[in-house]
């Protein structure tokens, strides 16, 4: 069995593949694709820790990266310690425990917002006019991006990360709106420095990264990479997250009506979607010396996949894992990650989706989706849905 992660059909249901890689190829060769895969819960967690062994320069997705793109404006989820502390040490002032919570009832009403219109006509599209506005406008008010500009933003981001089915080629579109994606986050970085307002970029204009014997500045390439890292994983995975929750808890009316009764078991319900619907799927490092797995040799600087979605269905670590059970509990999540690269926005994704639920479940005690009519997206690394049409039970 090939596993291409580029496959349209491995995107509509990788569970099959995963199950059969788990059980019969734990350590995973794509000879054309060039590259190997971990799939089982302990593996995969093993080697997001440790990143001495499994590197994140120059890795991220299969697909070939512009190099020249990542030299103009350089993303700290492609550095190692002790490059990718110093940064991260600085943005990740903006996402602390006291900081995230602050944001719950901005949050709380542009979720009502959204939803008022939804409510009037008996339903609609949950993702287009629901889970794709809500950390959109988030992680935008966040940065400071003018409100006129985020939809066109958005899209662009969207777009980029698009792929033609089977090829992990950067498709001519995907590089034309990254492209247009980053001159904008360029000119913007430009204007605030003329005009600053009180959003997340300005505040990195006068912070300072501390070297060895010296202090710098961030070039405005270190700030337009911090703002394409947040704009896209700031929305784009919550966006999906949310779309898989409508999914489910539509197919499972047990379990909505179980966070009817009780919405303080939101909060579990969401970490049991991400396992049970990771939209990252998997991340990619590069080994720094030859590692042994199953008594195969992963050579140094072979590219290997950690396959999060694939982890979180082991069998070895979850009973029953093919079933949604908002009551499971999930010890150790590994849809966000873990190690050094653990998702700095983790805290604010799970304040969203659990106000966005908390909002929608009071408004829609009874709802159905119309899965024939949901369309998915294609992207690199990330799965879940781009229409989710429902409508009032």
């Amino acid at each position: 069995m090939e596993m291409n992660p580029f496959a349209w059909e491995f995107h509509e249901d990788p569970y099959p593949t995963y199950r059969w890689l788990r059980d019969h190829a734990p350590i995973y060769r794509n000879e054309r694709m060039d590259f190997w895969a971990l799939s089982r819960f302990r593996d995969v967690m093993s080697s997001f820790v440790d990143w001495q062994t499994y590197s994140s320069v120059g890795a991220l997705v299969l697909e070939r990266l512009e190099p020249r793109m990542l030299e103009l404006a350089p993303i700290m989820i492609l550095m190692d310690p002790p490059r990718h502390d110093r940064l991260r040490k600085l943005v990740s002032r903006a996402f602390t425990p006291r900081r995230v919570a602050a944001l719950e009832p901005f949050v709380r009403g542009l979720a009502a917002r959204l939803l008022d219109p939804l409510v009037e006509r008996g339903g609609g599209d949950f993702v287009e006019e629901f889970s794709t506005p809500l950390p959109m406008d988030v992680i935008f008010t966040l940065l400071g991006v003018p409100e006129s500009d985020r939809r066109q933003l958005r899209e662009w981001t969207d777009i980029s990360l698009s792929r033609d089915p089977g090829s992990d080629a950067i498709p001519p579109r995907a590089q034309e709106a990254g492209a247009n994606a980053l001159q904008y986050w360029f000119a913007l970085v430009r204007e605030l420095r003329g005009r600053p307002n009180d959003g997340l970029i300005c505040g990195l204009f006068d912070v300072e990264i501390e070297g060895d014997d010296t202090t710098t500045r961030l070039s405005d390439g270190e700030i337009v990479g911090f703002c394409s890292l947040l704009g896209a994983a700031g929305s784009e995975t919550t966006t999906r997250l949310l779309g898989f929750a409508a999914i489910l808890f539509s197919r499972h009316p047990d379990q909505y009506a179980a966070i009817l009764g009780d919405p303080g078991r939101i909060p579990d319900a969401v970490e049991e979607v991400l396992r049970w619907a990771s939209p990252a799927q998997y991340a990619v490092r590069v080994v720094t010396r030859d590692v042994e797995w199953y008594g195969q040799t992963v050579p140094k600087d072979a590219r290997i996949l950690l396959l999060a979605g694939a982890a979180n269905r082991d069998e070895r670590e979850y009973p029953n894992p093919d079933r949604f059970d908002i009551g499971r509990g999930i010890p150790t999540q590994l849809g966000f990650g873990q190690g050094v690269h653990y998702c700095l926005g983790a805290s604010l994704a799970r304040l969203e989706t659990r106000v966005a639920l908390e909002e929608f479940a009071a408004r829609f005690p009874r709802f159905v989706v119309d899965e024939a009519a949901c369309r998915r997206v294609h992207m690199s690394n990330v799965h879940g849905y781009e229409q989710v049409p429902f409508t009032r039970a």
